[in-house]
């Protein structure tokens, strides 16, 4: 209360000086006082003077805030601020709290920006909160600056209408679909013949490895074990006769790895050991021979005892090989078609690079995505180590990658102790890690992974959580949806809100299935 009559008095003698000496009051004898006992400092009001004259001022609002590149603003704001959001890569939606662009993908935070050591990413999170949602902006992101996006082995398909509205090229396989020929040395055989000498023949030798490799993947699925190695000594001589002696007129198919089995000639009999002994020999080579009908005459054998429907075309802008065409239960099918896409197109990867250091062509970067990891996880070991070896040397390849699957209990599920312990490697080595919801129980398991600190994991928890019962609007969503955390290394992570727009809603739709066909009767 003294403080308020303190000012009252202090503008009421303001206000008397002021009308004395604009002459309205009289002038009074000057009477002599004594001086206070303090002096006390004048008061000026936060908000100017009562009155006339006085500079009072009412309430402001705050001025309205306009987000726009320094292209566009330069003239009107020629100021620059440091933002607290990394402002390299992708842009992918706003600051959970402070409303900041928030941009980023692999390949830029290992190139440009150097946050991470690493181009890989790897995403976890509940079916339906829109994990691959923001991968697929990745993708048109990075297409839009000339990396080319690889999705070798499409199981939904959730990337295959993107792919073709950015112009890139849409391979189906599957029984009835389309096939690959797994002997086909493909892109890498033709970048050999063009690069030609020494190049060239390192480049071949590197082909006729992938194909080995390739129909060993085959029969390790078809048996359920892996092939001995003597095995592979004689399927690796076959190869090789069958590139010195091709068939005229087409491309060496599974078919004729039968045929040249048959027919025992000299290279191969030689290393089986059989010193002339034809029924040593027919011992020697019988259960690969009987592998190869299994594969033939199998489940596998309408998809790659034929030749490759459609070839990766090495100057397409991007690439979907969709096997959304195999069912779910045909795990067998669904392992010989991942590997067979992953063979093939990351040779096409290796015959681009190949160019490139011949002088060739211009140098390409590459972004594969594995979406819906658990299922190729389960259906093959080979599938595990051939992840395993990308996500180690993507830096050398020259591509960044995205893997996507639900929880880290997807990797206990394989099965031997191996396969889980590279399948853990995955998030370990992964250079960005983005959480969608999770529940809390599995974000203490990912914490001591990558490192979560208490309010992070609460935060992510929260986001798992269901709509409200009341909720009956059509547009309602899962509190989670389109909010992600970005982990890198031990810095604290980033939440952000993706808002996608009208395009990509059209573009990627994962609920086809339960959106009404046009014209159908409700």
């Amino acid at each position: 209360m003294s403080g308020r009559r303190e000012r009252r008095q202090a503008e009421l003698a303001d206000r008397v000086a002021e009308e004395r000496q604009a002459g309205l009051l009289p002038e009074r004898e000057p009477v002599e006082r004594k001086p206070p006992a303090r002096s006390r400092p004048l008061y000026v009001p936060p908000r100017g003077w009562l009155g006339a004259g006085g500079g009072r001022v009412g309430y402001l609002d705050p001025p309205t805030m306009w987000r726009a590149t320094t292209v566009q603003a330069c003239g009107m704001w020629p100021f620059s601020a440091g933002s607290g959001s990394p402002m390299t890569g992708v842009p992918l939606g706003q600051h959970l709290f402070t409303g900041a662009t928030v941009c980023g993908d692999p390949l830029n935070w290992f190139t440009r920006a150097r946050y991470i050591s690493n181009p890989s990413l790897f995403m976890l999170g509940m079916p339906g909160l829109g994990k691959s949602t923001l991968i697929n902006r990745m993708l048109i992101g990075l297409s839009a600056t000339g990396v080319v996006p690889l999705v070798l082995g499409d199981l939904k398909p959730d990337y295959a209408d993107t792919v073709r509205a950015l112009g890139g090229q849409v391979i189906s396989i599957g029984r009835g679909r389309g096939g690959i020929n797994v002997l086909d040395p493909g892109a890498m055989g033709a970048a050999a013949r063009r690069i030609g000498g020494k190049a060239g023949e390192v480049l071949l030798a590197e082909a006729h490895g992938r194909v080995l490799n390739m129909v060993a993947a085959l029969i390790t699925i078809v048996r359920g074990r892996p092939m001995d190695d003597h095995e592979q000594s004689v399927l690796s001589a076959v190869l090789h006769q069958l590139r010195e002696h091709p068939p005229a007129g087409r491309p060496v198919l599974l078919p004729d790895v039968l045929r040249v089995l048959a027919e025992g000639p000299d290279r191969v009999r030689a290393v089986t050991l059989d010193r002339g002994d034809v029924t040593r020999y027919r011992d020697a080579v019988d259960p690969l021979h009987r592998s190869l009908l299994g594969i033939l005459d199998g489940p596998l054998g309408d998809t790659f005892a034929s030749e490759t429907s459609t070839h990766i075309d090495p100057d397409a802008p991007a690439v979907c090989i969709d096997i959304s065409g195999i069912g779910e239960a045909d795990t067998q099918l669904t392992a010989a078609a991942m590997l067979a896409a992953w063979s093939d197109g990351l040779g096409t990867v290796a015959a681009s690079h190949a160019l490139a250091d011949a002088g060739l062509a211009p140098r390409r970067w590459f972004f594969t995505v594995l979406d819906e990891l658990w299922r190729p996880l389960r259906a093959a070991s080979g599938i595990v180590d051939r992840i395993d070896a990308l996500t180690r040397l993507n830096r050398s390849l020259g591509l960044g990658d995205a893997k996507i699957t639900h929880t880290l209990k997807d990797a206990e599920a394989l099965g031997t102790d191996a396969d889980r312990a590279k399948a853990r490697g995955f998030v370990e080595r992964a250079g960005m890690v983005v959480c969608a919801g999770l529940p809390k129980a599995e974000m203490e398991d990912l914490g001591r992974v990558v490192g979560l600190s208490r309010r992070e994991i609460d935060l992510v928890s929260s986001w798992s959580s269901p709509p409200g019962w009341g909720v009956t609007g059509e547009n309602e969503e899962p509190p989670g949806r389109g909010r992600f955390l970005i982990k890198v290394g031990g810095r604290p992570g980033i939440p952000i809100k993706v808002a996608i727009t009208d395009a990509e809603r059209r573009l990627h739709n994962t609920n086809t299935r339960w959106t009404p066909n046009a014209g159908a009767e409700g």
